[in-house]
Protein backbone atom coordinates (compact mmCIF):
# COMPACT_ATOMS: atom_id res chain seq x y z
CA UNK A 1 0.00 0.00 0.00
CA UNK A 2 0.70 3.30 -0.98
CA UNK A 3 0.65 6.48 0.74
CA UNK A 4 0.07 8.50 -2.34
CA UNK A 5 -1.67 11.63 -2.51
CA UNK A 6 -3.87 12.71 -4.99
CA UNK A 7 -5.43 16.33 -5.04
CA UNK A 8 -8.76 16.41 -6.54
CA UNK A 9 -8.29 19.41 -9.64
CA UNK A 10 -11.54 20.46 -11.43
CA UNK A 11 -11.80 20.39 -15.27
CA UNK A 12 -11.76 24.15 -14.98
CA UNK A 13 -8.46 24.44 -12.90
CA UNK A 14 -7.16 21.78 -15.21
CA UNK A 15 -7.82 23.78 -18.44
CA UNK A 16 -6.68 27.22 -16.37
CA UNK A 17 -2.93 25.58 -15.92
CA UNK A 18 -2.47 25.43 -19.69
CA UNK A 19 -2.46 29.39 -19.28
CA UNK A 20 0.28 29.68 -17.35
CA UNK A 21 3.71 30.50 -18.85
CA UNK A 22 6.07 27.79 -19.43
CA UNK A 23 9.25 27.76 -17.69
CA UNK A 24 12.25 28.81 -19.26
CA UNK A 25 14.30 26.31 -20.83
CA UNK A 26 18.00 26.01 -19.78
CA UNK A 27 20.15 24.87 -22.19
CA UNK A 28 23.51 26.54 -20.33
CA UNK A 29 24.57 23.06 -19.06
CA UNK A 30 25.08 21.99 -22.93
CA UNK A 31 27.93 22.44 -24.57
CA UNK A 32 29.68 22.15 -28.53
CA UNK A 33 30.05 18.26 -28.72
CA UNK A 34 26.64 17.92 -27.23
CA UNK A 35 25.11 19.75 -30.01
CA UNK A 36 27.41 18.20 -32.91
CA UNK A 37 26.45 14.87 -31.24
CA UNK A 38 22.53 15.83 -31.60
CA UNK A 39 22.95 16.73 -34.84
CA UNK A 40 24.94 13.61 -36.24
CA UNK A 41 21.91 11.40 -34.37
CA UNK A 42 19.44 13.50 -36.36
CA UNK A 43 21.80 12.73 -39.59
CA UNK A 44 21.55 8.77 -38.55
CA UNK A 45 17.81 9.18 -37.84
CA UNK A 46 17.22 10.58 -41.04
CA UNK A 47 19.21 7.48 -42.80
CA UNK A 48 17.25 4.78 -40.65
CA UNK A 49 14.10 6.43 -41.64
CA UNK A 50 15.02 6.65 -45.38
CA UNK A 51 16.46 3.12 -45.50
CA UNK A 52 13.57 1.94 -43.66
CA UNK A 53 10.79 3.41 -46.09
CA UNK A 54 12.68 2.44 -48.79
CA UNK A 55 13.15 -1.23 -48.16
CA UNK A 56 9.69 -1.73 -46.77
CA UNK A 57 7.44 1.16 -48.24
CA UNK A 58 8.86 1.00 -51.99
CA UNK A 59 10.54 -2.23 -52.25
CA UNK A 60 13.96 -1.13 -53.39
CA UNK A 61 15.92 0.07 -50.62
CA UNK A 62 19.12 2.45 -50.62
CA UNK A 63 22.33 0.59 -49.76
CA UNK A 64 23.96 4.08 -48.99
CA UNK A 65 21.65 4.51 -46.20
CA UNK A 66 22.71 1.97 -44.11
CA UNK A 67 26.71 3.06 -44.48
CA UNK A 68 25.91 6.68 -43.40
CA UNK A 69 24.17 5.45 -40.63
CA UNK A 70 26.36 3.20 -39.41
CA UNK A 71 29.15 5.99 -39.85
CA UNK A 72 27.14 8.28 -38.18
CA UNK A 73 26.35 6.22 -35.38
CA UNK A 74 30.15 5.73 -34.39
CA UNK A 75 30.02 9.60 -34.51
CA UNK A 76 27.67 9.72 -31.83
CA UNK A 77 29.26 7.37 -29.62
CA UNK A 78 32.33 8.68 -29.81
CA UNK A 79 31.40 12.41 -29.90
CA UNK A 80 28.64 11.75 -27.24
CA UNK A 81 31.00 9.90 -25.00
CA UNK A 82 32.59 13.11 -24.67
CA UNK A 83 29.49 15.22 -22.98
CA UNK A 84 29.65 11.85 -20.43
CA UNK A 85 33.45 12.64 -19.32
CA UNK A 86 32.10 16.60 -18.79
CA UNK A 87 29.91 15.55 -16.52
CA UNK A 88 31.59 12.47 -15.05
CA UNK A 89 28.78 10.08 -15.92
CA UNK A 90 30.70 6.84 -17.29
CA UNK A 91 30.19 3.90 -15.57
CA UNK A 92 32.13 4.05 -12.16
CA UNK A 93 32.39 2.03 -9.40
CA UNK A 94 31.97 4.66 -5.96
CA UNK A 95 30.59 2.20 -3.26
CA UNK A 96 34.62 1.13 -2.33
CA UNK A 97 35.32 5.01 -1.37
CA UNK A 98 32.58 4.76 1.76
CA UNK A 99 34.76 2.76 2.98
CA UNK A 100 38.51 4.10 2.91
CA UNK A 101 39.47 6.73 4.63
CA UNK A 102 39.17 10.38 3.14
CA UNK A 103 43.05 10.45 2.51
CA UNK A 104 43.28 7.12 0.72
CA UNK A 105 39.90 8.00 -1.00
CA UNK A 106 41.47 11.16 -2.16
CA UNK A 107 44.70 9.89 -3.33
CA UNK A 108 42.69 7.25 -5.21
CA UNK A 109 40.73 9.46 -6.51
CA UNK A 110 43.43 11.37 -7.95
CA UNK A 111 44.68 8.38 -9.40
CA UNK A 112 41.93 7.42 -11.35
CA UNK A 113 41.66 11.03 -12.82
CA UNK A 114 45.55 10.78 -13.74
CA UNK A 115 44.99 6.89 -15.29
CA UNK A 116 42.21 8.60 -17.24
CA UNK A 117 43.93 11.64 -18.52
CA UNK A 118 46.46 8.68 -19.85
CA UNK A 119 44.35 6.77 -21.25
CA UNK A 120 42.43 8.92 -23.53
CA UNK A 121 46.15 10.29 -24.48
CA UNK A 122 47.13 6.56 -25.46
CA UNK A 123 44.13 6.56 -27.12
CA UNK A 124 44.85 9.54 -29.33
CA UNK A 125 48.14 8.43 -30.15
CA UNK A 126 47.02 5.47 -31.40
CA UNK A 127 43.75 6.59 -33.70
CA UNK A 128 46.36 9.17 -34.98
CA UNK A 129 48.35 6.77 -35.80
CA UNK A 130 45.44 4.38 -37.06
CA UNK A 131 43.95 7.42 -39.25
CA UNK A 132 47.88 7.35 -41.17
CA UNK A 133 47.60 3.90 -42.10
CA UNK A 134 43.74 3.72 -43.29
CA UNK A 135 43.39 7.27 -44.67
CA UNK A 136 43.04 6.48 -47.92
CA UNK A 137 40.68 3.90 -47.44
CA UNK A 138 36.99 4.91 -49.23
CA UNK A 139 33.82 4.35 -48.26
CA UNK A 140 32.33 0.84 -49.85
CA UNK A 141 28.38 2.05 -51.29
CA UNK A 142 29.68 6.24 -50.97
CA UNK A 143 32.77 7.95 -53.12
CA UNK A 144 33.89 9.24 -49.44
CA UNK A 145 37.10 8.87 -47.98
CA UNK A 146 36.71 6.81 -44.69
CA UNK A 147 39.01 8.87 -42.88
CA UNK A 148 35.92 11.50 -42.32
CA UNK A 149 34.82 8.39 -39.38
CA UNK A 150 38.00 8.15 -38.33
CA UNK A 151 39.09 12.06 -37.85
CA UNK A 152 35.56 11.98 -35.72
CA UNK A 153 36.72 9.20 -33.42
CA UNK A 154 39.82 10.69 -33.25
CA UNK A 155 38.33 14.12 -32.86
CA UNK A 156 36.18 12.34 -30.07
CA UNK A 157 39.26 10.46 -28.16
CA UNK A 158 40.71 14.90 -27.94
CA UNK A 159 37.79 15.82 -26.56
CA UNK A 160 37.65 13.56 -23.83
CA UNK A 161 41.46 14.16 -23.38
CA UNK A 162 40.74 17.73 -22.57
CA UNK A 163 37.63 16.92 -20.99
CA UNK A 164 39.02 14.24 -18.78
CA UNK A 165 42.02 17.37 -17.67
CA UNK A 166 39.07 19.54 -16.88
CA UNK A 167 37.73 17.34 -14.74
CA UNK A 168 40.48 17.09 -13.23
CA UNK A 169 41.57 20.54 -12.68
CA UNK A 170 37.82 21.14 -10.99
CA UNK A 171 38.26 17.93 -8.53
CA UNK A 172 41.55 19.45 -7.91
CA UNK A 173 40.15 22.94 -6.86
CA UNK A 174 36.96 21.31 -5.31
CA UNK A 175 38.64 18.90 -3.09
CA UNK A 176 36.50 15.98 -4.39
CA UNK A 177 35.50 14.27 -6.83
CA UNK A 178 32.19 12.25 -8.07
CA UNK A 179 33.44 8.50 -6.71
CA UNK A 180 33.92 10.34 -3.36
CA UNK A 181 30.89 12.21 -2.98
CA UNK A 182 28.25 11.18 -5.78
CA UNK A 183 25.90 12.97 -4.16
CA UNK A 184 26.77 16.37 -4.79
CA UNK A 185 26.88 15.73 -8.62
CA UNK A 186 23.03 14.94 -8.82
CA UNK A 187 20.53 17.11 -10.11
CA UNK A 188 18.93 19.89 -8.11
CA UNK A 189 15.46 19.95 -8.02
CA UNK A 190 13.84 23.46 -7.95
Amino acid sequence: MTNEVHTPVTAEELAHSFEDAAPAADISGYAVEDWVALAIFWIMTACVFLQFFTRYVLNNSYAWTEEIAINCLIGVVFIGSVMCVRISRHIQVDVLYHYLPKTFARGLSIMVDLVRIAFFAYACWLMWRYVSIVADERMVTVDLPRSVVFYSVMAGFVLMLVRSVQVFVENQRRGYSVLERPDAFLPQED
